[in-house]
């Protein structure tokens, strides 16, 4: 449910499905707001990390979403069922006292990994779904898959049965191809081989970041392919990483594309398409890890998420599309019934922190520094919010 509040003319505004106006109490001490209701989103791509990092970022994550999609790249990988079970042990005591947040933990596929363990993977009732890293596409993946036509065939034909979906980071790893031109080789050379050999494989295409990405999704069949998509891939395109300077809080894997193929992703997450939802992606590293000769790619969103992609659907005229992406999509997807809590988000200025300080270090978190439009609460804060505006308004 979407609503909009305090309107200063109610005829021009957006037309929602359940919309409520008011624009004649007021005050001197208020401005016309807008606000939406949202039923509380979920992550459907996110990196928690481990140790003091965990301890770090999980609250942020767990402030505004109800459930993630939790990435098994830590060292040594998460490779079994009983590692993904003590992992999310660890996760649950990161968080606080009075969070409802779950995480939905994945394995990473390897080699080695047996159809044998998705199967007890899908009787855990903890993990949701299998991750492909091919090796040494990015942070911590050199354990990732080397011939998943030979030796993965019969855990991915187990997967079909087991209906457990695979994630797919979706770049070949071949020095000879272009950094830029790694997702359009890899749909090429595996997805679509792929998908075609076991066209009952739920595939999720994870962070994509070019027109062809978006082609193929759209190509394939609704339940059975569909994408993850960031605010950084909405938000930026690859000059983001040299304005100024070197900027390494840019810079993540898949590496950002030109400005032609962010058009394309915004275009496809905006038009109401089932097959694309919310996936941050957020991957936190400490500041020194980032600003040095050899820098980590990650960049750690949790914290502005939400607000980026509804400035993305403002401005593409299509808030009244943004629940269906932050909150429908990805648990039809998964099976999953959607959340009952709500989240308000407020058309109010927040300044994001230049860092975040830890006893480890600072993490950057993306746009640090900057002034935001959209300001997310949720539960009792959310409740609240929506008090003291009413009180405001009954003053005028």
């Amino acid at each position: 449910m979407i609503n909009s509040l305090v309107f200063p003319r109610p005829s021009e505004a957006f037309k929602f499905a359940s919309t409520r106006f008011d624009g004649s109490r007021k005050s001197k001490y208020s401005k016309p707001r807008m606000e939406l209701t949202l039923t509380q989103p979920d992550d459907w791509h996110l990196h928690l990390r481990d140790g003091d990092l965990l301890q770090a970022v999980a609250p942020h994550s767990a402030k505004h979403f109800g459930r993630a999609i939790i990435m098994p790249n830590l060292k040594p990988p998460i490779t079994t069922t009983a590692a993904a079970v003590t992992y999310r042990e660890s996760i649950l005591k990161a968080l606080p006292a009075d969070s409802n947040f779950t995480p939905l933990m994945t394995l990473y596929l390897t080699d080695k990994t047996s159809p044998n363990e998705i199967k007890l993977a899908r009787r855990s009732g903890v993990v949701f779904a299998v991750k492909l890293y091919p090796a040494g596409a990015t942070t911590n993946s050199q354990d990732g898959v080397t011939d998943l036509f030979g030796k993965c065939l019969p855990v991915l034909e187990e997967m079909v049965e087991e209906n457990m979906p695979l994630l797919v980071h979706g770049e070949v790893t071949d020095p000879d191809v272009d950094v830029f031109d790694r997702e359009k080789v890899f749909i090429d050379t595996v997805l679509q081989p792929l998908i075609q050999r076991l066209p009952r494989l739920k595939v999720v295409m994870e962070h994509i970041t070019t027109m062809d990405a978006v082609r193929f999704v759209e190509s394939g069949e609704e339940g059975f392919l569909a994408a993850t998509v960031t605010p950084q891939h909405l938000i930026l395109n690859r000059n983001a990483l040299f304005q100024g300077g070197l900027q390494p809080h840019n810079y993540c894997l898949p590496v950002l594309k030109r400005e032609t193929h962010r058009q394309a992703i915004v275009s496809a997450v905006t038009s109401g398409s089932k097959r694309f939802f919310l996936g941050t992606d957020s991957a936190p590293h400490e500041k020194q890890r980032k600003e040095c000769s050899c820098g980590c790619a990650g960049i750690f969103n949790a914290p502005v998420a939400l607000s980026l992609y509804a400035k993305v659907f403002e401005e593409a005229g299509a808030l009244d599309k943004l629940e269906a992406f932050t909150s429908f999509n990805g648990p039809e997807f998964y099976g999953l019934p959607r959340n009952t809590a709500k989240i308000k988000l407020t058309k109010a200025s927040w300044k994001i922190p230049d860092s975040l300080s830890f006893s480890f270090g600072n993490i950057i978190p993306m746009f640090a520094g900057e002034t935001l439009e959209w300001q997310p609460c949720v539960g009792e804060k959310a409740e609240m919010l929506n008090e003291v505006q009413e009180v405001g308004a009954n003053k005028g």
